[in-house]
């Protein structure tokens, strides 16, 4: 059982933890029995999903393949298709692109021997951790066989990527299954329903990103802890859940097309473009945004309830 207080700690209602809808309330908001929590930077404001950034292989090349080296690895030894996945980061998940992995966590020894060039490969990525300065890398080189931080969600994941064009009105977000092995160029959002979706590809959300994230050149570059843990969600609203489902539809009329494709400003589809707008206005009537509110509004807006949490989040810790 959760207490919820109100902002001025002066009432509360009691529910069951397991009411809770992703974020109708701060974490802040809630105390359980004695204890209470304590927000660190690494945790949503909100009882959002955690966002983890993909697995970071170190590994000078050798886990990493391209679609040719895949085929020709398959070719020379067709046991070593197994544990080949899908690889992804930023570059490919925009572009569509293709590249691919040796995802070795589950490999018995015995199966290495059968494949000599998995262990040739794994042989060299030993050889590159061990002439490593750092002490973590060198230390890694007793597992050479397996990423250096492995971080893969065990369920489906939404993505989105570290780095993305300024051009886009949108940063592109998209559903990924589990098997494909996100790099530590993108972040995974492991069970996110369609809600977060919609409320994380919306307009209202862009405009916070660009106010807070970093810049990588003339790209924006996410982040997790100032971004996305920050970030102040409205209430729940079934309708973005609609909505969303629908930018998703939407982008599947076109399997060809890559999110750079799909996200050119020049020619995003109609249908896509107003697929967007309708989550636009579903998530704006959440925050009960008026339906002209300029960008330069909407930040002020953001800041202003930002710092209110903020103010009560001072306020709760210290009793």
């Amino acid at each position: 059982m959760a207490k919820l207080y109100d902002e001025n700690l002066e009432g509360y209602i009691e529910v069951e933890v397991a009411d809770f809808y992703s974020n109708d309330y701060p974490q802040f908001f809630a105390k359980i029995g004695k204890d209470s929590y304590t927000r660190w930077l690494s945790e949503p404001i909100y009882t959002v999903p955690e966002i983890i950034w993909g697995s970071k292989p170190t590994d000078g090349g050798n886990l990493i393949l391209s679609p040719e080296e895949k085929d020709e690895l398959i070719a020379r030894n067709p046991a070593a298709q197994k544990w080949i996945r899908r690889y992804i980061g930023s570059e490919e998940f925009i572009h569509n692109k293709l590249r691919y992995c040796l995802w070795l966590e589950d490999c018995p020894p015995n199966d290495f021997r059968k494949m000599p060039p998995v262990y040739q490969r794994v042989e060299k990525v030993r050889e590159f951790r061990l002439a490593s300065k750092k002490a973590a890398t060198r230390k890694s080189a007793a597992t050479p066989y397996l990423f250096q931080e492995r971080r893969q969600a065990k369920t489906n994941y939404l993505l989105i990527p570290a780095v993305s064009g300024e051009r886009r009105e949108y940063i592109p977000i998209g559903y990924m299954d589990a098997d494909v092995i996100a790099s530590n160029a993108v972040f995974m959002i492991p069970d996110a329903k369609y809600w977060h979706f919609g409320v994380l590809t919306s307009f209202p959300h862009m405009v916070w990103m660009r106010l807070t994230c970093g810049r990588l050149g003339i790209s924006y570059r996410y982040s997790a802890d100032v971004v996305y843990n920050n970030f102040v969600w409205p209430p729940f609203n079934r309708e973005v859940e609609r909505t969303a489902a629908n930018i998703l539809v939407t982008r599947n009329k076109y399997p060809d097309a890559s999110y750079a494709d799909l996200y050119d400003p020049l020619i995003m589809p109609k249908d896509l473009r107003k697929a967007h707008e309708e989550n636009d206005r579903a998530v704006m009537e959440a925050y009960d945004f008026p339906k002209n509110m300029t960008e330069d509004q909407m930040r002020v807006a953001f800041l202003t309830m930002y710092d209110r949490l903020k103010k009560f989040d001072e306020l709760y810790q210290s009793l």
